[in-house]
């Protein structure tokens, strides 16, 4: 009997973006401001600076703060000054590849599954997202050849129970862990509502446009937060796949706010 062997490629990026915002004021002390859309974290009162580029450089500068830089000791770090103090921490577990089990047989069909794990820790006092994202669609590519579809959840948001039709065959992914976007919480039943987590429950289909599958709010350094990814295939009596061995090859990127 012919068979469908399911491999998972993860990719993962941990990327650190650090946003300066400079407020000219008069001789006030410096303060957090915010509004319903905005928040300066921080600002500064001094005498001059700016932001400069070339081809291969950036610099942004500030001037009238004295003793700023960077200073430390056995038991801790001092970043003084508007430009060393705005640097966000952000890191990120690696992702292990993952091999989908059982492999399937191509004339009967049935459910492979497979799952990752991985800790992103920020000090960002905004938080941080992750998001995910396929390098080919679909997703599923076989060797020597075929496909298998990227789930396509049955209304707006995401299958509270993964299903599949007859003659179909489908990929899928599951998010779980804290700071989920309201996409992937569910009340018991049903998926975008409520705020609840149910195991292996909300699937969706993965893209090659970056989806969001977490927001987290505020630091959480040092410990960090969980997040598991849940995937599967599933393949009807009937579904005529060719076998082979078959590859997604997703990105997993962390990015602070």
């Amino acid at each position: 009997m012919s068979s469908i062997r399911l491999v998972l490629m993860s990719g993962y990026q941990a990327a650190l973006l650090v946003c300066l915002l400079v407020l000219s004021t008069s001789l006030i002390s410096a303060q957090v401001m915010s509004s319903a859309t905005y928040r300066i974290q921080t600002d500064s009162v001094n005498v001059g600076g700016g932001y400069g580029t070339s081809t291969s450089y950036t610099l942004e500068t500030t001037a009238g703060e004295v003793s700023s830089g960077l200073s430390s000791s056995t038991n801790y770090q001092l970043r003084a000054g508007y430009q060393q103090m705005q640097e966000v921490f952000l890191s990120m577990t690696a992702i292990a590849d993952v091999v989908m089990t059982p492999s399937l047989g191509g004339l009967t069909g049935g459910t492979s599954n497979g799952s990752t794990s991985f800790v992103v820790v920020t000090d960002s006092p905004s938080g941080y997202t992750l998001t995910l994202a396929a390098a080919l669609s679909p997703a599923m590519q076989g060797n020597p050849a075929g496909t298998i579809a990227n789930y396509a959840p049955a209304g707006g948001v995401p299958d509270f129970v993964f299903s599949t039709a007859a003659a179909q065959a489908r990929f899928g992914f599951s998010p779980e862990g804290v700071n989920l976007v309201a996409r992937y919480r569910d009340n018991g039943g049903a998926c975008g509502v409520s705020s609840g987590d149910t195991a292996l429950a909300c699937w969706d289909g993965v893209s090659t446009t970056a989806q969001t599958i977490v927001t987290g709010t505020g630091s959480n350094h040092p410990s960090g937060a969980t997040t598991t990814l849940r995937f599967r295939v599933g393949i009807s009596s009937g579904a005529s796949v060719t076998a082979g061995t078959y590859t997604a090859t997703t990105t997993i990127t962390a990015l602070p706010l």
